[in-house]
């Protein structure tokens, strides 16, 4: 598989290999361009995957027939926006994979099936927390920007050593990282004391760095 790798001036960037889970169905319309979305299961390193939400123009679906159980290599962006939820009266940050580029394929060679880059700015305090078991995390929500003065609003976590470096982070500081986008899925005690099974997306954080402006305005 073979999918558009030039990092210059990238601040947004997923590559995916995967299932197609989910037939596409009509999702929106943009000035008369139909937009469609479907899931697609993508492998971990272990035997897990994760189930990812995409959205895709029809425009560039368009000669291509989308089946469930194809295999699918997608490069593209994540993007953000909120949903309003009846039942819990408020609005709802919900991520998507928007797809630039897809080409059909049965092996993906060495390529990482679940590769993200981002390059954005730290928008609330890193919230520093510990597992049962002892374990580091630290949650971090990434203002990433892009055109038409629009901002995506990613979440991200980090473990262990990057978790006590990303705890130090302010709210402003331009960071950059690599990772991958997951799925959890979680319970949500509701007010009538019922429990409802929700999915989770971020990305998994495996390397970042703070971004030194003044570095780079000298050169």
């Amino acid at each position: 598989m073979s999918l558009n790798t030039d990092l210059s001036g990238i601040t947004n960037r997923i590559n995916l290999f995967g299932k197609i889970e989910t037939p596409p169905t009509f999702s929106h319309d943009v000035f008369g361009e139909g937009f469609y979305g479907f899931d697609l299961s993508v492998p971990r390193l272990s035997d897990a995957s994760d189930l990812l939400p995409i959205t895709i123009s029809g425009r560039i679906m368009e000669g291509s027939r989308f089946a469930v159980g194809q295999h699918l290599g997608i490069t593209g962006q994540i993007r953000s926006y909120n949903n309003y939820i009846a039942e819990e009266g408020r609005n709802r940050l919900v991520l998507t994979v928007f797809a630039k580029d897809y080409k059909f394929c049965d092996d993906f060679g060495t390529a990482n099936p679940n590769d993200v880059l981002l390059d954005g700015f730290i928008c609330k305090p890193p919230v520093y927390r510990t597992t049962p078991f002892g374990r580091e995390i630290t949650d971090l929500l990434l203002a990433v920007n892009r055109s038409y003065n629009k901002s995506d609003y990613i979440p991200c976590i980090t473990w262990g050593r990057n978790a006590r470096y990303a705890s130090k982070l302010l709210v402003g500081d331009n960071v950059k990282l690599w990772g991958r986008m997951q799925s959890r899925i979680y319970q949500k005690k509701m007010e009538d004391d019922a429990v409802m099974e929700k999915t989770a997306f971020e990305v998994s954080v495996s390397r970042m760095e703070v971004v030194d402006k003044g570095a780079s305005d000298e050169n």
